[in-house]
């Protein structure tokens, strides 16, 4: 009930992320998908400001609910496999990794994806035992709802066909009609992202599968498993390391031990392998949060043949896996209290991607009234916080920044056309309020993408730039006119000025 609190106070008070206020946008333009993600988690923010109303907690609600529920599926797993008292300890180990007992509290993907997933990975458990047409078809429902998720359910896919080939009991799952009935109900899940696909020329995928992945090794990736110790905490992660290798040398034994052990593995081995080619460019430690679940479960089992000092041993690595997690969400918590941000930042620990939201908001709405314009971010991120902050109540333009193609955004808000092409389409002549952050992007791309600001926009006059923390984020407001396609810019001497030292002079 703590854990749960803590969790709804940080979903109830926290500022969205970037990528959070844009599944909210998505969730505006209901559709079969988007460029960027399958339309679940846009169904669900409609669902939650549908029932309770515009904000931070309306946005987020179903997904603290959804993963609320992770750490009962787990109870209902170890019980399932082992007895009632693995169960109830499986529950308890949820609640203590970090990853799964915080998850809920930001309204992301993966929180349906994951909580699906573990519903999957129990409706399969059962339906291998029993034989059940309701468990077969609750595994279909489960996967379809994790290929509406994300593109990442293809792994629950991949873990489950390698359990039915590699095992013994999973081939003999070929010729029972619940089986097939299940891939049948999980290919339903697959419309909605081949319909998007097809209406978007293939933007989904060619984004998850091509344009965010070198394909190529990179070395440093090498460094994943330090990153997974971290971020499990490193006595916890070693316990699910030991529990997965003893589930593979235990899987002909019978009873739950073959699944576990394919399902687990195939998360962490396959996850570690293609993260060695795959994007290194954004967050991904929460990949193979589905296959740690399994473990879960299989650990407290697996300590009772133990000495009973392993067994407090691994007690006290919950514990503290627990605590580390509870100050990480106080860590967040902080920056919703002014008092708390300003100690974090003087100390330069503030996480800026949750600050200055609000206030660009209130910078923008003051100019706004003082002089109408149409207003324009210069990332799919600024403009997506403007556009929560406002309420959707008024159009906001994004120009083509890098950013918007890195995270695969660049389709969409030309599909919905708030891309810079629609506003000089749509707003030729017109009056511009420009609202730039000036952090967005990496130190190494920042001084090119804002020496190009004067050259988007006519006639940009600076107005006020807003600093926090010593400067580590700042936001920039401009005014200026937007040109026709096609005819000439004119930049102020004052713009290239003041561009130019947000660049850091270059």
């Amino acid at each position: 009930m703590c854990l749960l609190a803590v969790k709804l106070v940080l979903a109830a008070t926290l500022q969205p992320l970037g990528d959070e206020a844009f599944y909210w946008q998505e969730s505006r333009h209901l559709a079969w998908g988007y460029s960027d993600l399958p339309p679940f988690t846009a169904w669900l923010i409609r669902l939650g400001e549908v029932l309770a109303g515009h904000g931070v907690l309306g946005m987020r609600w179903p997904f603290l609910l959804l993963g609320s529920a992770l750490p009962w599926l787990l109870v209902a797993f170890g019980r399932r496999a082992f007895d009632a008292r693995i169960g109830w300890q499986a529950g308890l180990l949820c609640l203590c990794l970090p990853l799964a007992g915080s998850l809920g509290v930001i309204a992301m993907p993966d929180v349906p994806l994951t909580v699906a997933g573990a519903l999957a990975m129990l409706a399969l458990l059962r339906a291998m035992d029993e034989n059940r047409w309701r468990d077969w078809l609750l595994l279909g429902v489960a996967l379809a709802v994790c290929w509406m998720s994300h593109y990442r359910a293809a792994m629950f896919i991949v873990a489950g066909l390698l359990l039915c080939l590699l095992t013994p009991r999973g081939r003999r799952q070929w010729s029972r009609g619940g089986f097939w009935l299940a891939l049948g109900v999980a290919a339903l899940g697959t419309l909605p992202l081949l319909i998007s696909n097809w209406q978007q020329h293939g933007a989904g995928l060619a984004f998850q599968l091509l344009q965010r992945n070198p394909w190529r090794f990179h070395a440093d990736t090498l460094v994943q498993p330090l990153e997974q110790a971290a971020t499990c905490t490193p006595l916890l992660y070693a316990g699910l390391l030991w529990a997965a290798w003893q589930a593979w040398r235990r899987r002909r034994e019978g009873g739950p031990w073959d699944v576990i052990a394919v399902l687990s593995l195939s998360f962490v081995v396959i996850y570690f392998v293609a993260g060695l080619f795959a994007d290194d460019q954004r967050f991904r430690v929460h990949w193979p949060l589905p296959g740690y679940l399994p473990l879960l479960a299989a650990l407290p089992a697996l300590l009772r043949e133990v000495a009973q000092g392993w067994r407090r041993f691994a007690v006290a690595a919950g514990v503290l896996a627990l605590v580390l997690q509870l100050m990480g969400l106080a860590y967040l918590g902080a920056s919703a209290f002014p008092a708390a941000a300003r100690w974090l930042g003087a100390a330069r620990a503030m996480p800026t991607a949750l600050i200055g939201w609000q206030q660009s908001a209130a910078i923008a709405r003051a100019q706004l009234d003082a002089q109408p314009a149409v207003l324009v971010a210069d990332n799919f991120m600024m403009a997506a916080e403007l556009d929560f902050q406002f309420d959707g109540q008024r159009p906001v333009y994004t120009l083509d920044s890098p950013l918007n193609v890195k995270y695969g955004r660049a389709p969409q808000v030309a599909w919905w056309g708030r891309n810079e092409t629609a506003l000089r389409h749509d707003h030729a002549g017109a009056a511009v309020l420009l609202v730039v952050d000036e952090h967005a992007l990496r130190e190494r791309e920042r001084a090119a993408w804002l020496k190009t600001l004067c050259s988007r926009v006519s006639n940009l006059q600076p107005l006020q730039r807003l600093g926090m923390f010593d400067a580590r984020k700042s936001v920039a407001f401009y005014r200026g006119q937007v040109a026709a396609v096609g005819a000439p810019f004119n930049a102020s001497a004052d713009c290239v000025a003041w561009r130019s030292a947000a660049a850091g002079g270059e």
